[in-house]
């Protein structure tokens, strides 16, 4: 087993090759998709990475789209920013996550609804708000006349702050929010919907850091009922579906807020 030296592991860092222990396993490094096949992949010995050669490195280990950063993903367009979510490892979801989970519906739509994380069901399926929550928020929507299915007029675009599910539905952590916030924003830029509909304490959170300072210490009913701004997109908060299954008292309070975007996209509503 050949031994690397300082210097030769700061050159395969440097491309980007991720050097192990020999007593450790190395992880994958393919261009996989996130979900492994059942059963997973055979561990590789690391001292098959500790060759001599660089080109028999570079089969040791092919490297997949490297971590974008922000300057890129602004750059990106649809399919390329799809791709660097699906390959994404910037944070630890990455290791419990099934599916990432970047979107669905119009990308043309005047409508831009964002949720805050994937559940279960989601990271199952690849697909914001399925589930009980999905069906109550597709109701919501066809009450107002939209569909994610739908196109123009009738067109959505549903997306999450999380492209990956926190491991047992819990709350998203500040630096899970901060690596994901590029890839929202991008979707935003190229978008470029007329309102947002943001669902959930976090999704408001995330959309309003930078217009509303003290957002993260107000409740989610001082957010409600006015109209905020991300990117200079008007933006709308409302509750998420799954606090509304939980309080179904509230349920006309969102219809409130729904009314209120509904009056951003004919221009009756107040600036």
């Amino acid at each position: 087993m050949m031994q690397l030296d300082a210097r030769q592991r700061a050159m395969l860092e440097e491309m980007g090759v991720r050097v192990f222990r020999p007593e450790l396993p190395l992880g994958r490094m393919d261009d996989a998709p996130p979900s492994p096949p059942p059963g997973g992949e055979a561990a590789v010995p690391a001292a098959r990475v500790a060759v001599a050669r660089p080109a028999t490195v570079a089969h040791a280990a092919p490297i997949s789209v490297p971590r974008a950063v922000p300057g890129e993903i602004a750059g990106m367009d649809w399919d390329a920013l799809q791709q660097a979510v699906a390959s994404c490892q910037a944070c630890g979801l990455c290791k419990s996550r099934k599916n990432t989970v970047f979107g669905v519906g119009d990308t043309q739509a005047r409508w831009l609804v964002v949720g805050e994380a994937p559940g279960e069901n989601e990271d199952i399926q690849g697909e914001p708000f399925v589930g009980q929550a999905g069906q109550l928020l597709d109701n919501m929507l066809k009450a107002v006349g939209l569909n994610r299915q739908g196109s123009g007029a009738q067109g959505v675009y549903i997306a999450n702050v999380l492209k990956c599910r926190p491991p047992a539905n819990r709350n998203p952590q500040p630096e899970e929010v901060l690596q994901c916030e590029p890839y929202l924003r991008r979707q935003v830029a190229l978008l470029q919907p007329q309102v947002i509909l943001a669902l959930g304490r976090f999704a408001a959170q995330s959309l309003l850091q930078s217009s509303v300072p003290e957002v993260a210490t107000l409740p989610l009913g001082k957010l409600r009922g006015q109209v905020h701004y991300y990117e200079g997109v008007p933006v709308v908060v409302s509750y998420h579906p799954a606090y509304l299954l939980r309080t179904p008292q509230d349920k006309a309070k969102a219809w409130a807020d729904l009314c209120l975007a509904l009056d951003l996209m004919r221009g009756g509503a107040p600036a």
